[in-house]
C-alpha cells in the first residue's frame, strides 16, 4: 500500500511506495526537498517528522544523532514511511525543475590539471541535452549497480549543439572508480549516467552578496556557478575562497584568476593550508573557512554556498553562522562524501 507525504509549509502532497524512502519519491515526482548525497553521510536532508512514523535505514549519526531522532528529526534520504507522514522541511524552488533521466556519455578527454587530479570531459547525447542548475551532481552508474556523484563544473548554458559536461575527480588510491579513470579509463569509453541530482544551486531570486567557499575538487560545482552568473550578467557581489593545501592543488588557479579579471564583481581569494617553500606563496594561509571569517565578520546579509570535504563544510556551517551572523537558512552546501566517508 502506498503512503502520502505532506510537506510543510509548502503544502505539497506525493505519494510514497512500499519500502520506498522519502527522498526517492520526492525525487522521482519533482518535489523539491533539500538533499546533498542520497546516502545519509551529509545531513543535508535532515528534516522534522511532524506527523506519522517512518523507520531509518543505515545513516551515519554525524547526519542524524539518536537524540535528534528522539527529538523528531529525521533523514528523508533514509527514512521509509511506515504510515502517512507529514514534514517540515525547507522546500528548494527548483530542485526538481528537471527531470531525472538516465543516458549513456562518451569520455571525450581526460586531462590531469594536478597529479591527483582528472578533469573528464562527457559527451551526451546531441538531441537530448541534460538540463540542470549549476551546483548539480550527476551519478556515473557502476557495472556492478554501484554509483559514483561527481558534480558538473559546466554551466548548462555551455550545453550547444556538442553537449558535454566537465567533471573534476580527486584521485583515492585504492578507490573502485577512481583507480579506473587514474588507470585505465580511456577516451571514447562509453558510461552510463544518471541525473541531475542535488539542491545546491544558486538561489537567484535573492540580491545578496554571495560568498563562495571551495575546497580541493570541490572547486567544481563552484565554477559551473561562476560560469552561470557571468552567462546572466549577474550584479550580485561575489567572493570566491578556494582553499586547497598546496599551491599544486589550485588546478584551476589560472582559471579563477581570469574569471575574477572578467567579471568586475567577482573577487578570487585563494588559501593555502600548507604551502610548500618552493610554492613561494605570499597569499592567505590557514583554513579556508577561517580566512572568510577575517573578511567578513558580519554576514548577516549574505548567502554562503560552501563545497568540498566535510569537515570544511561542517565547520564552516558552526562558525559562520555562530560566530559571523549568517542566517542558517543562507547556508547553501555541498559536502564532497566518499566512499570511505559513508562507512
Amino acid at each position: 500500500m502506498t503512503f502520502t507525504a505532506t510537506v510543510q509549509p509548502a503544502g505539497r502532497s506525493f505519494n510514497i511506495e512500499p519500502d520506498e524512502p522519502v527522498l526517492q519519491a520526492a525525487i522521482r515526482q519533482g518535489v523539491g526537498l533539500p538533499y546533498g548525497c542520497k546516502d545519509g553521510a551529509c545531513g543535508s536532508c535532515k528534516s522534522r517528522l511532524l506527523e506519522g512514523r517512518v523507520v531509518h535505514g543505515a545513516h551515519q549519526s554525524k547526519a542524524l544523532s539518536a537524540d535528534e531522532e528522539a527529538a523528531g528529526m529525521m533523514l528523508t534520504c533514509c527514512a521509509v514511511p511506515q504510515t502517512d507522514v507529514v514534514i517540515e522541511a525547507r522546500s528548494v524552488p527548483g530542485a526538481g525543475q528537471f527531470a531525472v533521466r538516465k543516458m549513456p556519455s562518451r569520455v571525450l578527454s581526460i586531462t590531469r590539471p594536478a597529479p591527483d587530479v582528472a578533469v573528464l570531459t562527457m559527451q551526451l547525447p546531441a538531441n537530448d541535452p541534460l538540463r540542470y542548475h549549476a551546483g548539480q551532481y550527476i551519478e556515473f552508474i557502476l557495472r556492478d549497480g554501484a554509483r559514483r556523484s561527481y558534480s558538473m563544473a559546466n554551466a548548462p548554458h555551455t550545453q550547444t549543439d556538442k553537449p558535454a559536461i566537465e567533471l573534476h575527480l580527486r584521485h583515492m588510491p585504492g578507490g573502485l572508480f577512481t583507480d579506473h579513470v587514474f588507470g585505465a579509463m580511456k577516451e571514447k569509453d562509453i558510461l552510463r549516467v544518471e541525473g541531475p541530482f542535488g539542491s545546491f544551486f544558486l538561489r537567484e531570486d535573492s540580491p545578496k552578496p554571495i560568498v563562495l567557499l571551495a575546497s580541493g575538487t570541490g572547486f567544481a560545482p563552484i565554477k559551473a556557478i561562476i560560469e552561470h552568473l557571468q552567462f546572466k550578467a549577474s550584479t550580485r557581489s561575489v567572493t570566491l575562497y578556494w582553499g586547497c593545501r598546496s599551491k599544486a592543488d589550485l588546478y584551476l588557479h589560472d582559471w579563477a584568476l581570469a574569471a575574477a579579471q572578467q567579471m568586475p564583481n567577482l573577487r578570487y581569494v585563494p588559501v593555502l593550508s600548507e604551502p610548500r617553500a618552493d610554492d613561494a606563496w605570499t597569499g592567505r594561509t590557514g583554513l579556508v573557512h577561517r580566512a572568510v571569517m577575517a573578511d567578513w565578520p558580519d554576514l548577516s546579509g549574505h548567502q554562503v554556498y560552501a563545497c568540498g570535504a566535510p569537515i570544511m563544510v561542517e565547520s564552516a556551517q558552526r562558525d559562520l553562522v555562530a560566530q559571523c551572523g549568517l542566517p542558517a537558512d543562507e547556508f547553501y552546501a555541498d559536502s564532497f562524501t566518499s566512499e570511505a566517508d559513508k562507512h
